[in-house]
């Protein structure tokens, strides 16, 4: 979400007992009561054993395999509801130490779950597919489950005989180590510099008060001292930051290596089906398309009165608005923008809205964010720390993106298909706040409003889309050192973060020299690398859907919409570029890419228009 450019004060905080019942969520959807959560919590433990006592089985026939896949399935729709139960509840207040243990419990089971389940993939792999495509081919039943089968024979090449498979496992214990000293180092080890800004006020610089800085500091020289004592924490232990991460490419390489893949883009990629060209495609097709980002921040630049623009400039609101969104408001609002989708979608959800699934408001004890949990056989719940700002407007309508998502996949697949890849998961969402933001549009009437917006619009697709298709270019570049062998410096990672700046911003930015640590301080890069490539194609994916949805004739916007809910309605019973091309997006062509960059052109020439309407104002 992007820095709120309003200044509404928040709603009071208040302790859960007295907020109104209908702002909270009710779990007894889930289970009446714990006594009710304990039987089906041992209920799940039984099972888990039942299927232990299935291994060595699987080739006796069609009839074991479909009795396995079931108590599979009942295994997996248990678990949804033990573990939400505990992990809704213990975030209401996650002060609570026996809900805590509770989630523990649950924790636990799952470690158990996963050994007594790890004989299956192997053991099905030793029968050969045409065999189990035979069984499938007697028994319809069976057939449910042929996708998922018949992924697992896709994958058997880079699986390896037992002792290989027990080797990697063996290593696995350590491969988080340089996450773990990454966390250790940036986070339970850091010492936040106290600053002084130009009114005469301390305060100690964390990571919060750096970011309020950057969004709510007009004074540039504040910001500009926010920015050189946060990334000189970085800067201090550059060199130790450099071995972590060498570490993380090295780790990468030598599974892929293991495994028989010939890059680790080819091995982050192939449990999706997605071809190494889609990343590729994505990184070129948006390099060639940086016009409207530098016109966006040359635009910045010259209303905020600046001589030069950095980083540190690209987060302040344009213009003050003071606005508050009541929460009552937007539950109108939301089912009014997706009208689009049709009165059906509506319904659904406005009926979301009304039936106490969502936890508004902010309580102490409560989990800090935002999300939506699909919680199979029951409905969604959304956690939400509402607090009357644009943001948090949006947030909802993102949430509810990915609702909607859950109850269509869940109405129209069969378990082992319910639940869909992080590789689509983000469309929906995205989409849905692409039209609330048109709804709001449509609405406005004031100047400042539209600028809000449509700020508010361009910086999501500044920071979803352009800024993870560099920070993904900057992964593939760093991988490539070490499967070329090369050296991994902090000054060669370095030159590789500045010239990815230079090559994405042009003259539209001043990059500073500390500009050469930022790759330091990305969680995701140790964490989870090859990931936010994921944000960018969701991106563009929703963009383009969008594009569909409201141009061209009636006839063409119908059958977008009837393959835009498609796709919703077909959760993970694909492989995910089938599912988007089947819904009108191929990821690997250039005019998806240019999708996004015409929205941005369009958005930045409406906020000129607003601008210079203000302006005559």
């Amino acid at each position: 979400m992007t820095p709120s450019a309003e200044a509404a004060p928040a709603p009071q905080l208040r302790e859960r007992e007295v907020i109104a019942d209908h702002f909270k969520w009710n779990l007894t959807d889930i289970f009446p009561d714990w006594n009710a959560w304990q039987q089906a919590f041992d209920e799940l433990d039984r099972k888990i054993g039942d299927y232990a006592a299935l291994q060595g089985t699987l080739a006796s026939g069609g009839d074991r395999l479909l009795a396995t896949m079931r108590l599979s399935d009942d295994i997996g729709q248990l678990t949804y509801k033990v573990w939400y139960f505990a992990s809704l509840k213990y975030d209401e207040d996650q002060r609570d130490n026996a809900i805590n243990a509770r989630r523990q419990q649950v924790q636990i089971l799952f470690a158990k779950a996963n050994q007594a389940s790890a004989w299956f993939n192997p053991e099905l792999l030793k029968i050969p597919l045409q065999t189990v495509q035979q069984w499938m081919s007697e028994r319809a039943e069976l057939a449910v489950y042929r996708f998922a089968l018949e992924d697992l024979y896709r994958q058997q090449e880079h699986v390896l005989d037992d002792k290989g498979e027990h080797l990697l496992s063996l290593s696995s214990r350590f491969a988080s180590s340089p996450h773990d000293g990454y966390a250790a180092l940036s986070t339970a080890d850091v010492r936040h510099p106290r600053i002084t800004l130009s009114s005469g006020a301390e305060l100690t610089l964390t990571y919060g008060q750096y970011r309020a800085i950057l969004a709510t500091n007009r004074n540039q020289a504040d910001r500009a001292t926010a920015f050189a004592a946060y990334h000189t924490l970085f800067a201090a232990t550059i060199n130790t930051y450099a071995t972590l991460y060498n570490a993380v490419l090295q780790r990468d390489w030598f599974y892929s290596q293991a495994r028989g893949y010939r890059t680790t883009l080819e091995a982050a990629l192939h449990g999706n089906n997605i071809p190494t060209a889609v990343v590729e495609n994505l990184i070129e097709s948006t390099k060639a398309g940086t016009e409207p980002l530098r016109r966006y921040h040359r635009l910045r630049k010259r209303v905020l009165g600046l001589d030069t623009y950095h980083n540190y400039d690209a987060a302040i609101p344009l213009v003050d608005f003071d606005r508050q969104y009541p929460y009552g408001d937007v539950l109108g609002w939301l089912p009014a923008s997706v009208a689009p989708l049709g009165p059906a979608y509506q319904r659904q959800m406005t009926e979301a809205l009304g039936s106490r699934w969502i936890d508004v408001y902010e309580n102490p004890g409560k989990r800090s964010g935002a999300y939506s949990a699909p919680v199979y056989g029951v409905h969604p719940y959304m956690l939400l720390n509402y607090n009357d700002t644009l943001d948090a407007v949006f947030t909802l309508a993102h949430e509810m993106g990915h609702s909607m998502h859950t109850i269509l996949s869940n109405a129209h697949q069969p378990f082992v298909y319910s639940a869909y890849t992080i590789f689509v998961a983000e469309v929906p969402s995205t989409l849905s706040e692409a039209l609330f933001l048109e709804y709001m549009l449509a609405k406005a009437t004031d100047e400042r409003q539209r600028i809000v917006l449509l700020q508010h619009a361009i910086d999501g697709i500044v920071g979803t889309f352009y800024t993870q298709v560099m920070f993904a270019d900057y992964e593939l570049q760093a991988h490539r050192l070490a499967e070329r062998g090369r050296p991994v410096t902090a000054e060669g990672l370095g030159d590789i973060y500045m010239d990815l700046l230079r090559a994405y911003h042009g003259d539209a930015l001043d990059c500073d020299e500390l500009s050469r640590v930022t790759w330091a301080r990305i969680p995701h890069f140790f964490s989870t690398p090859y990931y936010v490539y994921q944000y960018a194609t969701c991106f563009a994916s929703s963009a383009q859907l969008m594009k569909q949805l409201t141009t061209g004739s009636e006839r063409d916007r119908r059958e977008a919409i009837d393959r835009y809910l498609t796709l919703l309605k077909s959760g993970g019973s694909d492989h995910p570029m089938a599912l988007l091309k089947r819904a009108g997006v191929d990821l690997s062509k250039p005019e998806t890419i240019s999708a996004v960059v015409e929205q941005l052109d369009s958005l930045v020439t409406k906020l000129e228009e607003a601008i210079a309407s203000l302006g005559d104002a």
